[in-house]
């Protein structure tokens, strides 16, 4: 088969693999149908890899940890799953009983986490081994766009857990989201399901804040010498009660420290490759939270119905489709 496999530093390549076998019993073999591009997710993002941020990535592994796809064969204890269903691959492998699990902490599941194209080969091929079939696959509703659904596998549910959530985004709240990426824009997407009486969003690239505007942003910025004062006229001078970081550098994660108002909470989304300073200095009276997390895909079911009943649309997520012997 073919897989596209990580070297070293800036350097990917299709090669031929063997296809993958099944070795446990809960394991099943899935036939990729569409395959995205990991930004955000922690510890195994898929461009920090190949930014050559995480060493410790062997080379020779294939990439990839979300999508949708097939089952083609499963082991002798799967009972979910049957051949020929078409699955969503959820971005983080649980075993479903150690400790972290059953906290619902699958992130740090202590014999899986962040596995695919990771510790074993991901999804950026023509066949992949998931490990845990039963708790590591979802059914595929029919009817809804298939591009749309591998924004369920990992972008969606990041948006929603460690965005929305962690950043307690409630009605007639005010919301900033620091980068309009994929998971960004999700990020924007979910939040207006509680009724925020503000949303701004923050980015550099004027199409993605133009994206923004038609995905219903109430305002957008370029960030700039005088953002933090933008956001604060925005807000009457008070901040934002809920920040959210979807960049993963040091500057954008700074200016959530400014922009975020008296009580209000900051959500980190995005990945830090290098040191990010904390101004205690100004914030230790403010009464601040910082929420990190990394996506566990606990809210992946509620993500499908809220797609499935067109409460969440995904496509404009989507603005590339490529086959796969173009992906380099």
């Amino acid at each position: 088969m073919k897989a596209l496999v990580y070297r070293g530093k800036e350097d990917v390549a299709v090669e031929d693999r063997p296809m993958p076998e099944i070795f446990a019993p809960g394991d099943a073999i899935v036939k990729m149908a569409k395959a995205s591009i990991c930004a955000q997710l922690r510890e195994r993002t898929d461009l920090h890899i190949l930014k050559g941020d995480m060493p410790y990535i062997p080379t020779g592994r294939v990439m990839g940890h979300e999508g949708l796809s097939t089952v083609t064969s499963i082991g002798s204890s799967v009972s979910r799953f049957k051949v020929g269903d078409r699955v969503i691959i959820m971005p983080i492998t649980n075993c479903s009983t150690c400790a972290f699990c059953k906290r619902d902490i699958y992130s740090n599941c202590t014999t899986g986490g962040g596995m695919l194209g990771n510790k074993i080969d991901g999804t950026h091929a023509e066949y992949v081994r998931i490990l845990y079939a039963d708790t590591n696959l979802q059914l595929a509703p029919e009817g809804i766009d298939e591009s749309g659904l591998v924004t369920v596998s990992d972008a969606l549910p990041t948006a929603f857990e460690c965005g929305v959530s962690n950043g307690k985004v409630q009605p007639g709240s005010t919301v900033a989201i620091v980068g309009a990426g994929p998971v960004g824009l999700a990020t924007l997407m979910i939040a207006q399901l509680y009724s925020p009486m503000t949303i701004i969003v923050i980015d550099k690239d004027e199409n993605r804040l133009d994206t923004a505007k038609s995905l219903g942003a109430t305002h957008t910025l370029v960030p700039g010498p005088n953002t933090v004062e933008k956001v604060l006229e925005i807000t009457k001078g008070v901040g934002v009660d809920t920040a959210i970081e979807v960049v993963g550098m040091p500057a954008t994660f700074e200016l959530c420290q400014e922009i975020t108002g008296v009580g209000g909470t900051i959500a980190n989304v995005g990945v830090h490759g290098s040191k990010v300073d904390l101004h205690m200095e100004k914030l230790w009276n403010k009464g601040i939270t910082i929420a990190t997390s990394c996506v566990d895909g606990v809210s992946t079911p509620t993500v499908l119905k809220l797609v499935e009943s067109g409460k969440i649309d995904p496509r404009p997520l989507i603005s590339h489709i490529f086959k796969f012997l173009e992906i380099t």
